[in-house]
């Protein structure tokens, strides 16, 4: 199983990435959570004949702004949409004319609550805290425990949805040491204290802020600041891949 970091940028793109999206290749499909800009990237890898698995935690433009470029490599695949009760007609509101090309017919909703679940995979969500609704997910492929943390502050249920989590990929959208409780995001000693504290085995910060790091340095020191509370910290880059 492998896990590509197409886009990890927060807000919109820069020289130094795309906006945010996240895919597992895995033997129960591809996983791919969110659809910023990143996801064409995705198209060099969706080479086998297995399902596609789309999981939005929300609808904020930088997380369904691929959209427009996304159906078109996916028209003849299989294409499941995880998202929270009520997005599906405000997505379809948008990814459509004239906007961008509509959704095919190979494609499956799937609107769901807080809850466990075992259609279309074996997945746990709960609702992170954020200025709009967002979802977390935790997911049980080949054996290993995926969680998705973000949008998000601290909360409950991101502690929750990390517990014992094989890998935990979550957000440094603040630079060290600043916070922003009221919109809900994390800088990276947050992310890490949440990660020792939930036992986790190893922790990916991506959505990473576009108006705080101005380069891959900068997101180099804030990964040693988080790796100062927990050691098995990286922060991401665009094209990063991780192997479980």
């Amino acid at each position: 199983m492998k896990i590509y970091f197409l886009g990890t940028n927060g807000w919109y793109d820069t020289k130094i990435g795309n906006t945010i999206s996240t895919l597992i290749d895995s033997r129960e499909g591809y996983i791919i959570f969110d659809a910023g800009d990143g996801i064409y990237k995705a198209k060099k890898l969706l080479i086998e004949n297995k399902p596609i698995y789309l999981f939005l935690s929300h609808l904020h433009l930088d997380h369904i702004s691929g959209f427009h470029i996304f159906p078109t490599f996916t028209k003849d695949k299989e294409l499941h949409i995880i998202l929270e009760k009520g997005n599906k007609q405000l997505l379809e509101n948008i990814v459509c004319h004239p906007y961008m090309c509509p959704l095919g017919n190979n494609v499956i909703f799937h609107e769901i609550e807080e809850g466990s679940y075992h259609e279309p995979l074996n997945f746990e969500c709960q609702k992170l805290k954020h200025v709009d609704s967002s979802l977390g997910f935790k997911l049980d492929l080949e054996s290993k425990n995926i969680a998705y943390c973000l949008d998000t502050g601290i909360c409950d249920n991101l502690t929750a949805l990390s517990k014992n989590a094989d890998i935990l990929i979550t957000e440094a959208s603040l630079i060290p040491g600043k916070s922003n409780p009221k919109w809900g995001h994390l800088n990276p000693e947050e992310a890490a204290r949440v990660a020792k504290e939930a036992n986790v085995k190893r922790m990916m910060m991506t959505h990473i802020s576009v108006d705080g790091y101005a380069n891959i340095n900068e997101r180099k020191e804030a990964e040693k600041k988080a790796k100062n509370i927990f050691e098995n910290s990286i922060m991401a880059e665009d094209d990063l891949i991780i192997e479980l």
